[in-house]
């Protein structure tokens, strides 16, 4: 097998230097070759939006498959579409949260999932191998721009909220769009949802000149300060395709997203009375905590939204996420959804309070992060070392290797493309979680030590 094409979230790269044009349209002719049926295709805003998607486009009608041309539109958007209207799949034009100067073409498999790696690696084989159904002339697909896509969507959201509840409540939100695809949409969810918004970068713009399209605090300066200055009930971020969703609260605070994790995983449980919640390794013990609390039950997963979505199916979880803002609601669609996410947590602050005190009654936690340096071909060898050391503790190897305590824990994942371990730890103080670092991070010295020599 030649080497991997698709990362975690598709295939990315910086436009004309690691993602080309022909590499673009080829792609699009292993995709149509695989998929064989009608491809849904949208994008987010990006400056080389029209390059890519014309050139994967180009690429699946020459193997015989029509193209279904949503335009610029939120990744959930183009899932929703292939989930409900029963064609082969999707395929979305974006980057997420990278620079401008990236972009990305992420697959979405006929159940609006996003592909599982088997296929990816289906499409990949078709691609190395240039074993493409090239059809004759009078074979070819055609492209149909689709409208509508939007409307079906939001439709389905504002079918499972409380609107009226929402609306009772008189909110004012402050909405950064992060010039992204998120313009297109989570403003007219406000307004169906009868909420005053005041909307930040609201605008489409490929250079994301509002700021960087990953909303980190340090990013998110200017919706901060709009928050504490108008008053407003709370803050909603999207990042650049409007997958995922972050909040501020409404004393002006950036909230994690394992606090919004938290504070929905508890309120879906309670509305479902019990029922299973999904979430990676990687999440914070206040998740746990707060299902249980409800009588609900966690199942953890490796990280990564597909995993967490295949994994929802196969359990028939209640609802799930990941800590990144990346929330997922079966009733919907089994994929990470910001508009979603907005929608619930609106329903849930106009109901149950300001999200300030919320989250002030979630479990406290501290997390200390860090990484490490590790040759790649001694990874297996170092991981089974600190396996051993902790014999003594509860360890989970779902994804790398997690430590349990009864009030905390440290994971220890190995990088995908560094050569490097990424080291995270939780106890209940800031300190603690410091020195559960240092003591991983000391035995994974030795283990190195011990391997090169």
């Amino acid at each position: 097998m030649s080497e991997r094409l698709f990362g975690t979230n598709g295939v990315r790269g910086v436009i004309n230097q690691d993602l080309s044009a022909q590499l673009a349209m080829d792609l699009g002719k292993a995709i149509g070759t695989y998929m064989k049926g009608n491809v849904a295709i949208g994008n987010d805003p990006r400056t080389s939006a029209d390059m890519i998607r014309s050139a994967v486009a180009a690429g699946i009608m020459s193997s015989g498959a029509n193209v279904i041309d949503l335009g610029m539109v939120p990744t959930p958007v183009v899932q929703h579409y292939v989930k409900s209207n029963d064609i082969a799949g999707g395929i979305m034009i974006t980057a997420s949260h990278n620079p401008p100067e990236f972009n990305g073409i992420k697959c979405i498999d006929a159940d609006g999932t996003e592909m599982p790696r088997n296929k990816e690696e289906a499409i990949e084989k078709n691609y190395y191998k240039k074993s493409f159904s090239n059809m004759p002339w009078d074979q070819v697909g055609s492209m149909y721009p689709r409208s509508g896509a939007i409307d079906s969507y939001l439709s389905s959201i504002i079918s499972l909220v409380d609107v009226q509840a929402i609306k009772n409540a008189g909110l004012k939100v402050v909405l950064d769009c992060a010039n992204g695809a998120s313009t297109v949409s989570s403003p007219r969810l406000l307004n169906d949802l009868g909420v005053r918004a005041i909307t930040l970068n609201g605008n489409p713009m490929g250079t994301f000149p509002g700021h960087p399209s990953e909303p980190t605090e340090d990013h998110l300066k200017d919706l901060i300060a709009t928050v504490k200055e108008t008053g407003a009930d709370l803050g909603i971020a999207h990042d650049g395709d409007a997958d995922r969703t972050i909040f501020i609260d409404n004393k002006g605070h950036y909230l994690y997203g394992d606090k919004s994790l938290a504070v929905v995983a508890s309120e879906m449980v309670k509305e479902n009375n019990g029922g299973t919640v999904v979430t990676p390794v990687s999440s914070s013990n206040c998740v746990e905590d707060v299902v249980t609390a409800e009588g609900g039950k966690i199942v953890y997963t490796k990280v990564g939204a597909p995993i967490v979505s295949r994994k929802m199916i196969e359990v028939g979880a209640v609802f799930g996420g990941e800590e990144n803002g990346g929330l997922i609601f079966p009733q919907h669609q089994y994929c990470r959804d910001g508009a979603m996410t907005a929608a619930k947590m609106l329903e849930i602050v106009s109901k149950k309070g300001p999200l300030s005190d919320l989250v002030e009654k979630l479990p406290k936690y501290s997390q200390d992060k860090r990484k490490i340096v590790c040759p790649n071909d001694l990874k297996d060898s170092v991981l089974s070392y600190l396996v051993k050391q902790y014999e003594r503790e509860e360890v989970n190897t779902i994804d790398g290797v997690k430590i349990c305590y009864s009030d905390g824990w440290t994971l220890v994942r190995p990088s995908g493309t560094e050569p490097l371990f990424r080291i995270y730890s939780e106890a209940k103080t800031e300190l603690e979680a410091k020195e559960r670092s240092n003591e991983c991070e000391k035995v994974l010295s030795e283990a190195m030590k011990k391997y090169l020599k």
